[in-house]
């Protein structure tokens, strides 16, 4: 048997295999100046045809890692974290530029992705992404989406965004006050590939308590509306009302199925598109009083078609695939 000496590693596998089949590097080189085709010499040796390619062609020595080098490090995203927790009113502008002016020049998309979410909540998202990616629209049609949404008299100005994570609503820093406030309503709703079911109009804070109320005389007559007697997988978020334990066991005890769900993830539930569309149409109706806006909102909710909602659904394999190449970041839905 021949000794040969192995000028180069592909990896350690790659040296094993080798070992393994009794076969050396040069041996390629060989077949090759036999005039052996790349698919001859792969089947011949037993590897891919891609491998021998990057061998012969000396591009499987001293690769470089793919994907494109992060922006920004660990100690940078703790300098915009502190810059925030300052002032949790400040616009995507100030914050870039003081984030800027400490030293991490970058874009405002990469201050978007960073405040929103943290790491562990985009490892979430992507893990969730990856076990959800060979889903089918028919599966997600057996999916009622759900969600509450504040509906403010005044359509003019919305308010100054704050950043904030979750449980920290009633933080004073996350918190601006007002001379006078809006009137509005807190309404919750629930939609399917079928259509839209009976919205709710919230009367006072959420709880546990009263959210178990508007499932049942809510959510039950949306799913019989939207299912009949087909089986169905009710989707909410997070909120603390609805991981509440007591919730949780009304759903056991009502035999319903919750779909798992990552945290702040609103661009992957299709019911945010509707209220989008049910508050453009508010802005061309103007409301005066709340009786007025609670009216425009019933009206501009049943005006939504099946079709709508049915292409809304249809576009859940998209925004899982967006999820996934934005490494759990949030995308444009």
């Amino acid at each position: 048997m021949h000794i040969y000496i192995i000028k180069s590693f592909i990896n350690v596998i790659t040296v094993i295999f080798y070992y393994y089949f009794n076969i050396s590097l040069e041996n390629k080189g060989t077949l090759k100046r036999e005039g052996k085709t790349q698919k001859e010499i792969s089947e011949r040796i037993g590897c891919s045809q891609s491998a021998v390619s990057r061998h012969l062609s000396g591009k499987s020595v001293g690769r470089k890692k793919c994907g494109k080098k992060r922006c920004t490090t660990r100690r940078g995203d703790r300098t915009l974290r502190k810059i925030v927790e300052k002032d949790r009113f400040q616009t995507l502008g100030d914050l870039r530029k003081q984030w800027t002016e400490s030293g991490v020049e970058t874009s405002r998309a990469t201050v978007h992705r960073r405040v929103l979410l943290n790491q562990k909540q985009r490892q979430k998202r992507l893990t969730w992404a990856t076990e959800k990616q060979h889903w089918t629209v028919a599966q997600w049609s057996k999916v009622l989406f759900s969600d509450e949404s504040k509906f403010c008299m005044s359509f003019g100005n919305q308010g100054a965004r704050v950043w904030r994570k979750t449980g920290e609503k009633e933080m004073p820093k996350c918190l601006k006050s007002s001379v006078k406030y809006p009137q509005s309503v807190m309404v919750w709703g629930a939609m399917s590939a079928a259509g839209v079911g009976p919205l709710c109009f919230i009367k006072g804070r959420v709880n546990a308590a009263s959210y178990q109320e508007i499932l049942e005389h809510f959510m039950l007559p949306s799913a019989e509306k939207l299912y009949g007697d087909e089986d169905f997988v009710f989707q909410h978020d997070l909120a603390p009302a609805h991981s509440a334990k007591t919730t949780g066991k009304w759903f056991t005890d009502h035999g319903i199925t919750v779909l798992n769900w990552p945290a702040n993830s609103p661009d992957l539930n299709p019911i945010e598109n509707l209220w989008d569309i049910v508050k453009r149409k508010l802005r061309d109706a103007r409301p005066n009083t709340l009786d007025e806006l609670k009216a425009a909102i019933e009206a501009s909710w049943a005006s939504i078609t099946p079709q709508q909602c049915h292409r809304l659904i249809a576009s859940m394999p998209r925004r899982i695939e967006a999820v996934i190449s934005a490494k759990g970041f949030p995308t444009k839905y």
